[in-house]
């Protein structure tokens, strides 16, 4: 496994990370396949205060108590839930974030937390309130480093413009080429990071039936698929393909079995020749936001 640093910290991770959303939860599984992760040297978690009502974070905090000084836990905040359960409501506020903190390293039996993200974000926010809160928490040691979670072009800029954020959890595959309009370039420039989720287009790169994905068409997406086929290694090469990208610190990729798990682990090594992407990179025309902007 190779490792990347995080933006301007000293935080190394995985260049695979573990998407922790798709943890069954009730599974008794669910706490070795972490660990097993930790054995075959991925070091990077991702949860959420929202995954599971909590739950989530409690699971992957109890799995990794043991080698908490060798893992990078991230976790999120901004969506809280209703009293009742039946839903949740955006909450970005300082307050909010200060009293959420607290709940998320109860759950996780942790003193700090790795790296601190705003789950969402909008232009009305009041961002700079929400920084303020991320930059207290540094300064009291219970997060090492902060960032967000956004496709949103014009939320990302105002961050870019306002904070000392470290990364930006984005969506980026070869069917969602949209960063690389603008947004790679203007976060590597100012060396922060890009953790990438959905690398795999809900499996549309892999082993999905094609179908329509955000502009393109279902024909437009079996192209796509027959090309990658045709390459013998799909996997490994959706994956590579976003890890090309030095500004990208880490793809993070669900895994709910273990042989997901080394199936991932066994293609992640692979070279890819760079031609197989200089090809796969033409057969569609690029596509950009539209809203946001």
């Amino acid at each position: 496994m190779k490792y990347r640093r995080i933006g301007k910290t000293s935080l190394k991770v995985s260049e695979i990370s573990f998407g922790c959303m798709s943890l069954d939860v009730t599974s008794k599984d669910s706490e070795s396949l972490l660990r097993s992760a930790v054995d075959h040297g991925i070091n990077f978690f991702d949860t959420a205060d929202l995954y599971d009502k909590g739950e989530n974070e409690r699971v992957v905090g109890k799995a990794l108590q043991s080698v908490r000084n060798q893992v990078i836990i991230a976790t999120k905040v901004g969506n809280q839930w209703r009293e009742d359960g039946s839903g949740w409501d955006w909450n970005p506020t300082k307050t909010y974030i200060l009293k959420a903190v607290e709940d998320s390293l109860r759950r996780l039996n942790t003193d700090y937390i790795d790296l601190y993200q705003l789950h969402g974000g909008t232009i009305e926010d009041p961002i700079d309130e929400t920084i303020e809160a991320f930059e207290l928490l540094k300064e009291q040691g219970k997060i090492r480093a902060y960032g967000i979670s956004s496709i949103r072009p014009n939320v990302i800029r105002e961050w870019v413009s306002k904070s000392n954020m470290s990364s930006v959890m984005m969506q980026y595959s070869l069917l969602d080429r949209r960063p690389e309009e603008a947004m790679l370039e203007l976060l590597g420039t100012h060396d922060i990071s890009v953790i990438t989720r959905g690398t795999l287009a809900k499996g549309l790169l892999v082993d999905k039936p094609a179908k329509s994905y955000l502009n393109y068409t279902e024909s437009q997406v079996a192209e796509l698929q027959a090309k990658l086929q045709d390459t013998g290694n799909e996997l490994s090469l959706a994956i590579q393909y976003v890890l090309a990208n030095q500004t990208v610190s880490s793809a993070v990729l669900g895994m709910r079995t273990l042989n997901q798990l080394e199936s991932i682990l066994m293609v992640v090594e692979l070279e890819t020749d760079p031609r197989y992407i200089k090809e796969i990179k033409q057969i569609l025309p690029i596509n950009t936001y539209n809203q946001h902007r």
